[in-house]
């Protein structure tokens, strides 16, 4: 799959930015070995927020995040995983198991779907508008078309079944600082996304 050599802009809006945040994180859960929390507190102490150098996506930041709402989205989608994977297998052909999809992918519908799924959740069009401009931020190919259409039916799934909802009882991310208060350094990047993997950027 082609991933786009476009930046988003330091710009965007903090809530978007978090999603962002929380797709880059939940990627590199699964490709790693580090824990959710661990991984929150690597994020919010190196790559998020505003700072004096002024470093940007080009420097693998994510300024203006969201970290409240990063950091819930990472730990829901950490722990709602195996249930986005069954959603993901009803709605997705038999011929393309999820197995299949582009990690990254994975990791946005992970977070895209846990989101949906709180109580009190943005309204879905909302919801599906957001991911689709993150899809945009990491694909240049047809992914985004991909993410629309199979958010746009685990949302009319949903509405056929609305108790269909995640526990929600997330850490804030002070609280997780406190409880690790280590200096946890991140692997540094070429820059812009940090969504490189399996050879690919």
């Amino acid at each position: 799959m082609a991933h786009s050599d476009d930046r988003l802009s330091p710009a965007m809006r903090p809530r978007t930015a978090a999603r962002v945040a929380a797709v880059q994180a939940v990627f590199q859960i699964e490709q790693g070995s580090d824990t959710a929390d661990r991984v929150i507190i690597q994020f919010v102490q190196h790559r998020l927020g505003t700072t004096l150098a002024g470093e940007t996506f080009d420097d693998g930041f994510i300024p203006e995040a969201d970290v409240t709402l990063f950091t819930r989205l990472t730990r829901q989608a950490d722990t709602g995983t195996a249930h986005v994977h069954e959603l993901l297998a009803e709605v997705l052909p038999p011929t393309w198991p999820v197995n299949r999809l582009d990690p990254v992918l994975r990791a946005l519908f992970a977070v895209a779907i846990c989101e949906m799924e709180e109580k009190d959740a943005p309204p879905v069009s909302v919801i599906i508008n957001e991911y689709l401009d993150v899809a945009h931020g990491f694909f240049s190919g047809d992914e985004p078309k991909l993410v629309n259409g199979v958010l746009d039916a685990v949302a009319k799934r949903h509405a056929a079944a609305p108790n269909a909802s995640l526990d929600d009882t997330p850490e804030s991310s002070e609280e997780l600082l406190e409880n690790d208060p280590e200096d946890h350094s991140l692997t540094e990047t070429s820059g812009g996304l940090d969504h490189s993997h399996d050879g690919q950027t």
